[in-house]
C-alpha cells in the first residue's frame, strides 16, 4: 500500500471504474474513466469520503451537489468517490433524501486500487480520508486538500481554488473571483 499521498504536479492515475449516475431504472451506471474529462477540455474536481451511510459525508455531498452547476460553470466535471460499491452508493442514493438527485457520479472504487494508488486509505479500516483533487484538463494535479474523517470540508474554498487556477495568474492571500492577480 502506498504511504505518501500522490500531489502536486502528478499525473492523476488511469482509472475505469463503475459509478452510480441515475436511480432511473437499467440507467443507474455508468462506466467512467480518467479521460472522459480530458476529451471534453475539462478540468476534474474528484472528492473522496470514507463510507457511505454514515453521518458528516451526506453533508459534504448534498453541498457540492448543491453546488454542482457551479463546477459545470467553471468547465469541471465533478465526481464524488469512496471504496464502497455502485450498488451501496445505489441504495444510499434511494435511501437518503438529499443524496436523491444528485448532478454528478458516485465512483465505486470497490477494489479500493484508485484510492490506493492515490494513497488517501487509512492504515486502519482501508478507507479513503476526506480529499479533494482538482485536475486539469491534461490531467494534472494541481490541487489536493484533505481532512481528518471527522472534519467535512468547505466546498466554497474548493471553488474559490478552481476559480484562481483558471486564472493562470498569482493569487494573493484570500483571493477570491473577479478580484485583481498580482
Amino acid at each position: 500500500m502506498s504511504t505518501h499521498m500522490l500531489g502536486l504536479g502528478s499525473k492523476f492515475p488511469a482509472f475505469e471504474k463503475k459509478a452510480v449516475v441515475s436511480l432511473e431504472k437499467d440507467k443507474e451506471f455508468a462506466t467512467i474513466t480518467a479521460e472522459d474529462h480530458k476529451k471534453d477540455g475539462k478540468w476534474m474536481v474528484m472528492f473522496w469520503w470514507p463510507k457511505d451511510f454514515t453521518f458528516v459525508c451526506p453533508t459534504e455531498i448534498a453541498e457540492f451537489n448543491r453546488r454542482a452547476g457551479d463546477f459545470s460553470d467553471r468547465d469541471a466535471v465533478l465526481i464524488g468517490a469512496s471504496t464502497d460499491s455502485e450498488f451501496v452508493h445505489a441504495a444510499w442514493r434511494r435511501d437518503h433524501d438529499d443524496l436523491r438527485g444528485l448532478k454528478f457520479p458516485m465512483l465505486a472504487d470497490t477494489s479500493k486500487s484508485l484510492a490506493e494508488e492515490l494513497g488517501i486509505l487509512t492504515e486502519d479500516e482501508k478507507v479513503a480520508y476526506r480529499v479533494t483533487y482538482i485536475a486539469d484538463q491534461d490531467g494534472i494535479i494541481r490541487w489536493v486538500s484533505a481532512n481528518d474523517l471527522s472534519v467535512g470540508r468547505n466546498v466554497d474554498e474548493v471553488l474559490r481554488v478552481l476559480d484562481a487556477l483558471q486564472t493562470d495568474e498569482l493569487c494573493p492571500c484570500n483571493w477570491k473571483a473577479g478580484e485583481a492577480t498580482l
